[in-house]
């Protein structure tokens, strides 16, 4: 990118906002002679905006956040003069100086800023886009930026914001990968800082990686077109942060229950003209029953989209009628199995497309102003490396959105469960193409009263169209289905596309021991930007066929993630089909991946209520463990009770693992794999893992896990019982107490906590909700409290079911003790204890009813 910065001076006060008790700052610069406008605007504690922009530099025409009413009445003006104005919000503070260029700091009172524009160099036009300064501060964490290259801390270095099809990807240095998202965190003891820009353009991030001994450490935000919005957000902690960050483009989305279990997927099996796809498809289902393995959905790559003759192009929203006589039929067949079908769809059209002439002929796609007729690009058709010409669909225009729209409401009718939004990067060949700006859902989103003429793509950014991709999927799904929630899977993503689709992944990644570690980074990351049912194609999707060892790691370390799916186009084997993972492909460990895999279902009640969380609070199911962990790449806490490591090397049985210690009175953590020891806070442990036994999995002392039956279930919300799967009539909740103190005069054990105040209680809170309704949800709240002595542990359990009831709650719930636990269980307000005995991992458990 050429660089043409120009860093406007002489500011002064608007005159309409020259108030002193406003609480916003309008200034104008009269250099150049075109006016150039700054404003900075306090909305609500913790919250700010900022804007740069001139005529020929307007402000993003269709920003990926709404602008929020302020609050102005919880803002005070502690300071002012002709040049400066200082802004309080409890014990925030944020100054504005602009005796020459506007300098922007934010922080708390009496404390060093956290963040602070550069002088002399702040904010720049930068030919037709703009550049803005601010100061880097070494030692710092930095994350963010929706989703980038492992490691986790973003610190010294360079990064493009924008979207790109990378298949096969190297996790630690590719760059840019699939999301668009311009949200930088920068984490300290003292605070954390954050600064978005709601532009969908092109853009840069130097997060300290450019040095000049002029100006000091700095980091650099530039973007290819268009003014500066950019939202500043302050808390004390990293979660009150993204808390503002929610409010602002919006919390996660609900997800359906059932995707929450095995998602398979390979695009074999759609591809196979003999046997036919369909024939292959349903001897997958019977494989499944076959070796007993629970499976929720399966994704169905686009073959069969491809075209019967040729040139065999993928066609959206047309079927192989090869390949799938009988789509309705097959759709049909696989509901019976209790498995859900995701429809791979992609927003553009090829030339040979049946719809092709139509689209051009109505406006649907872009225009060329080279040629004012449609621009023509290549784009991926047939298989592995094969390309055609046609074009994307332009869901700014009336023909091309009505077009996706009506073709998804189709395929939903025809049986396809859910839509996922593949190859969505918008991977156009110019800036310069114009838009029709025309139908009512890109009006929506526009900025009112902007005035904007320009219809180029780069000024409205390519990745805008992500976002109307995953709007015309979600509206078309719920006018269908009115009473379900819609579920698109995206691979692309802005911040405002999540407003539309509920889970994403990390695309096309490769097989290797190193992309399963560096992985966690991504997911880490991805959760600090809202990107909560996130997750990896287990085993990988490009390379090699992982090993037995590899496999299973992976699948173990999968199954603690929000996402378990099974997805892969292995081009080894054959250039067009490829080859796929599947769980039954090396018959020795068959028996490891199935205990897993169930393991994972016995789980989604805690991984679902850690999801139905973040919906209500933007908390996101994988945790950063803390400062030790800045490379976020070996371990992370799914939620607050478990503590999830991994092993990254072949032939390694053992694993290094940080126990994270917020004060001295941090209980121990459990190690609930054998040995089962306890093991102290604060400190590295070393935890045997065999490759044919677990990963490490800790359990925070005082933490509980609500769980199910270890198979697919008829979930309360559900309509139809096709597949005739057992009810979700059953919880047990594994909990976590201290161990029993030693003897008198008895030696502890290494790491033991010794002594324990058998006063201390826990209490651990979960939610649950019908699974499948569309939003608002109907939730229930479970309680479950317990403290422990040398005999025997105390329980209480209780719930708020108000507008729902989970089947299970009338038969009351299972408490489960850890291995070797042989306390008894009671409770102290008189309800029944049963005792159930060992389970068949050797865990004593009591059945208790539950009061109201």
């Amino acid at each position: 990118m050429r660089q043409q910065e120009l860093v406007p001076a002489k500011y002064e006060l608007a005159t309409a906002t020259a108030s002193t008790d406003s609480a916003s700052v309008h200034l104008l610069s009269r250099v150049p002679q075109e006016p150039v406008d700054f404003s900075f605007e306090a909305i609500r504690p913790g919250l700010f905006r900022t804007t740069f922009s001139s005529k020929t530099h307007p402000l993003p025409p269709y920003p990926s956040a709404r602008q929020p009413e302020a609050e102005g009445s919880s803002i005070t003006i502690s300071d002012t003069t002709e040049t400066s104005r200082t802004f309080r919000c409890g014990d925030i503070e944020a100054k504005v100086k602009w005796d020459a260029e506007p300098i922007v700091s934010v922080g708390f009172v009496g404390r060093v800023a956290l963040y602070a524009d550069l002088p002399y160099r702040s904010y720049a036009l930068d030919g037709p886009g703009v550049a803005h300064y601010t100061k880097y501060h070494r030692g710092s964490l930095h994350v963010g930026l929706g989703e980038k290259a492992a490691p986790m801390d973003l610190s010294n270095r360079h990064f493009t914001l924008s979207a790109t099809d990378c298949f096969g990807y190297d996790v630690h240095r590719t760059d840019p990968m699939y999301k668009h998202i311009p949200l930088l965190i920068r984490v300290t003891p003292e605070g954390v800082i954050a600064t978005f820009s709601t532009s969908h353009a092109r853009g840069y991030y130097s997060v300290g990686g450019e040095m000049d001994g002029m100006w000091g450490p700095f980091k650099v935000y530039r973007q290819d077109y268009g003014g500066l919005e950019e939202y500043i957000m302050i808390g004390r902690t990293l979660q009150e942060v993204v808390k503002l960050y929610a409010d602002l483009v919006g919390y996660p989305m609900l997800v359906p229950r059932w995707a929450f279990g095995y998602l398979a997927g390979g695009m074999k099996y759609s591809m196979l003209d003999s046997p036919r796809a369909s024939d292959a498809l349903m001897g997958f289902a019977g494989k499944l029953e076959q070796h007993d393995i629970p499976c929720s959905g399966f994704q169905m790559s686009s073959g069969y989209t491809v075209a019967e003759q040729e040139p065999r192009t993928r066609n959206v929203f047309t079927w192989n009628r090869h390949r799938f006589p009988d789509p309705k039929g097959f759709c049909d067949e696989f509901h019976k199995r209790g498995i859900r079908l995701l429809a791979n769809i992609k927003p553009y059209v090829l030339a040979t497309h049946p719809a092709y002439e139509r689209l051009v002929k109505a406006g649907g796609l872009f225009i060329d102003p080279r040629t004012m007729e449609t621009g023509i690009a290549r784009l991926w058709s047939a298989g592995g490396g094969t390309s055609g010409e046609g074009g994307h669909i332009d869901f700014t225009s009336k023909a091309g959105y009505d077009f996706w729209y009506n073709g998804v409401k189709e395929l939903r009718k025809t049986g396809m469960d859910c839509m996922w939004n593949d190859n969505n990067e918008y991977l156009l060949p110019s800036d310069d193409w114009q838009l029709a700006l025309e139908n009512a859902a890109v009006k929506e989103g526009c900025v009112a009263n902007a005035g904007i003429e320009r219809k180029d793509v780069g000024l409205w950014g390519r990745s805008m169209h992500t976002e109307l991709h995953g709007k015309a999927s979600h509206d078309a799904l719920l006018e269908v289905c009115p009473d379900e929630r819609p579920f698109v899977l995206t691979r692309s993503a802005t911040a405002g596309t999540m407003r539309y689709a509920c889970s994403t992944w990390s695309g096309d990644n490769t097989t290797s021991w190193d992309g399963m570690r560096g992985a966690n980074a991504l997911s880490l990351g991805a959760g600090m930007c809202l990107l909560d049912c996130y997750g990896h194609d287990i085993g990988g999707f490009e390379g090699p066929q992982p090993s037995p060892e590899l496999l299973l790691r992976w699948v173990q370390l999968g199954i603690h993630s929000q996402r378990f799916a099974i997805n892969c186009y292995k081009t080894g084997h054959d250039s067009l089909a490829g080859d796929v993972i599947e769980p039954w492909m090396y018959p020795d460990i068959l028996p490891l991946v199935r205990k897993a895999i169930r393991r994972r279902y016995e789980m989604i009640p805690y991984l679902y209520g850690l999801m139905l969380q973040s919906t209500l609070t933007a908390t996101p199911p994988q945790r950063w463990t803390g400062w030790v962990m800045k490379d976020g790449e070996t371990q992370y806490w799914l939620g607050d009770t478990l503590l999830v490591g991994g092993v990254y090397e072949p032939g390694i049985s053992e694993a290094r693992v940080y126990l994270p210690k917020k004060s001295d009175n941090d209980p121990s953590f459990l190690n609930t794999n054998a040995p089962y020891q306890y093991l102290s806070p604060g400190a590295w442990h070393t935890i045997a893992s065999p490759w044919t036994d677990s990963i490490p999995v800790l359990a925070r002392i005082g933490g509980a896990v609500p769980v199910g039956k270890n198979k697919q279930v008829f979930a309360p919300g559900d309509r139809t019982n096709e597949a005739n799967l057992p009810a979700d009539d059953w919880r047990g909740v594994e909990i976590f107490p201290p161990p029993p103190p030693p003897p008198p005069h008895g030696n502890t054990r290494s790491g033991d906590e010794g002594d324990n105040d058998r006063r201390t209680w826990y209490t651990n809170t979960w939610l649950e909700d019908d699974g499948i309704s569309p939003p608002p949800a109907k939730m229930a709240t479970f309680t479950i409290g317990y403290a422990a002595s040398q005999a025997e542990i105390e329980v209480k359990f209780a719930s708020e079911v108000g507008a729902f009831m989970p089947p299970w709650v009338e038969r009351g719930v299972t408490v489960i003790l850890p291995v070797g636990d042989a306390r008894r269980v009671v409770s102290p307000d008189g309800k029944t204890v049963e005792p159930r005995g060992l389970d068949e991992q050797g865990r004593e458990g009591f059945h208790v009813t539950v009061s109201g």
